[in-house]
């Protein structure tokens, strides 16, 4: 679907330019007006020359140098249409998996009542989520590392779908149990799915695209997310009857599984492992490292050596698991100083994480054009801790529109913060896997996701609303400081850099690129911005 139709990556007009102007090769002056963009459009590297532009019919391929100290061949890199269908396609199973993550706590009230259990029960349907994630990160990403972006695909969507057809046999009041199976089926899913933004990016787009795909595959998370906060609050009303409360209940299950059904079906026809043609020449280069010169484990000491990236990983933990605290307690909240309101809890969430979909565009794109990693992540770590300070003063003042405001407010930065973080620990890391970096990531979250939701929820128990929002105030306080220490080592940036002032030689060549002394691995070379 849309194979055959590539495109360059800076448009038709850079193309025109490139193919109109003399060649760049023979180390000879580059054109004036043409020459920087020729570089940028190359992801960086200069090019070693090039042959007459394609013919009527014809696909234009550009190829240029692969900095590996050899004088090989250049490489034929291209975009292709279907890169949009495979990360639209990421965004819709990641859209299914999240919303499953919190359509209990958001009727936390409803389900307490429906299957006889307490609230931290409820609270569990949540944190399993999380808690699974943990132990289970590690062998996944190794599997995404081995066998690649489509197997890694197709799990999840088995593991989703079938999380969401167990849960339609758990309908009743003494199913619990069979409710978090269903559940924990679907967290596995997760757990195959969080790492891969920022991969299916660099595998599948331009250098100056990745930080953009990446968002719009976090994107998909938040919009699962924003809709497991509207939806089931409309679907099981808080009726008394417990036989019309199965129905409305047994309704909303058999929706998700359905979607998740089609999802899954579309994924085995649709989602490619990789493009035929790389669309960078890191990728380019990637493809030619052979799997078993690279080692799992040594890449994991290497990452847990990186002091910024550590820092990072504490700091983007501590942000991530406050949002996941508010997301789940969110309805307990709401419901304490406006009874009876849980359509309007469900909006509120909904409020803060279209407003985080937002920022995480607006990020994704600035990031693209700036590359301000580590200005752009303290001052939306900042504004995130201010935002929760509003939430926490503004709760119980008996106004629920200022409630949205200010939820609108704080989802913005806590939620835009994501994929903020996943890009800059892939520019403190490179040539890392992104799928380990990230996946440290997420595991950090998950950890301050249990530790938080438990905390608050017994802070909340016991001194109120307030006293379990300050409680978050004060590790995003932390989490700020931890920011402002992190050295902005940007190793692929660097990289990039040191491509663009590498001396050609008459044949067209290259000097050896330096590594930055780690083992080389499939789909890890990526020299993009």
């Amino acid at each position: 679907m849309g194979d055959n139709a590539g495109t360059t990556q800076d448009g038709s007009a850079r193309e025109k330019e490139a193919h109109d102007g003399p060649p760049l090769g023979g180390g000879g002056p580059a054109p004036q007006d043409g020459s920087a963009r020729d570089s940028k459009r190359h992801d960086g590297l200069p090019l070693s020359g090039r042959g007459p532009g394609p013919g009527p019919g014809e696909t234009h391929v550009e190829c240029s140098n692969i900095p590996n100290g050899d004088s090989g061949p250049a490489a034929p890199t291209r975009l292709y249409k279907r890169r949009w269908l495979v990360v639209f396609l990421f965004s819709a199973y990641s859209l299914s998996n999240a919303y499953q993550w919190i359509q209990y706590g958001i009727i936390s009230n409803i389900l307490m009542k429906f299957y006889s259990v307490d609230a931290f029960a409820i609270d569990w349907l949540s944190m399993v989520y999380m808690l699974t994630y943990i132990p289970f990160i590690f062998p996944v990403t190794w599997l995404l590392d081995k066998k690649g972006l489509r197997v890694t695909a197709l799990l999840a969507n088995a593991l989703n779908c079938a999380g969401t057809w167990i849960k339609v046999a758990s309908a009743r009041p003494d199913l619990f149990g069979v409710t978090m199976l269903g559940q924990f089926t679907s967290s596995l899913a997760q757990v195959f799915i969080l790492g891969m933004p920022s991969r299916l990016a660099s595998v599948w787009f331009g250098a100056d695209e990745v930080s953009t795909a990446c968002s719009i595959g976090v994107f998909g998370n938040q919009m699962g997310i924003a809709i497991g906060f509207l939806v089931p609050p409309i679907l099981v009303p808080n009726v008394d009857d417990m036989d019309e409360l199965a129905h409305y209940i047994r309704i909303m299950f058999y929706i998700s599984a359905g979607v998740a059904t089609l999802i899954f079906v579309l994924v085995v026809i649709v989602f490619q492992e990789k493009p035929e043609l790389p669309p960078t020449q890191s990728q380019a280069q990637a493809r030619n490292v052979h799997p078993d010169e690279y080692s799992y484990k040594a890449s994991i000491m290497r990452l847990l050596c990186n002091k910024p990236f550590m820092l990072l990983v504490l700091s983007y933990g501590l942000n991530v698991g406050c949002f996941y605290a508010v997301s789940t307690l969110l309805n307990r909240m709401i419901i304490e100083h406006y009874p009876g309101e849980e359509v309007n809890a469900g909006r509120i969430g909904l409020t803060i994480v279209i407003a985080g979909m937002v920022g995480s565009l607006i990020c994704g794109i600035w990031l693209d054009k700036t590359k301000t990693y580590k200005q752009t992540t303290l001052f939306v770590y900042l504004l995130t801790l201010i935002g929760m300070l509003v939430y926490a003063f503004t709760l119980n003042l008996g106004h629920l529109w200022v409630v949205f405001v200010t939820a609108g407010v704080l989802g913005f930065f806590m939620t835009g913060y994501l994929p903020l973080g996943f890009e800059f620990a892939v520019e403190l890391t490179y040539p890392e896997s992104e799928g380990t970096s990230s996946g440290l990531l997420n595991c950090s979250a998950q950890i301050f996701g249990i530790i938080f939701t438990i905390s608050q929820g017994k802070i909340i128990d016991k001194w109120g609303t307030f006293g379990g929002n300050i409680f978050l105030c004060i590790f995003l306080l932390i989490g700020s400081v931890l920011t402002g220490f992190i050295k902005a080592d940007l190793r692929r940036q660097k990289a990039n850099l040191r491509a663009e002032v590498q001396p050609v030689s008459p044949t067209g060549s290259e000097s050896s690129a330096q590594d930055y002394g780690a083992t080389a691995r499939r789909g890890t070379w990526q020299l993009q911005s």
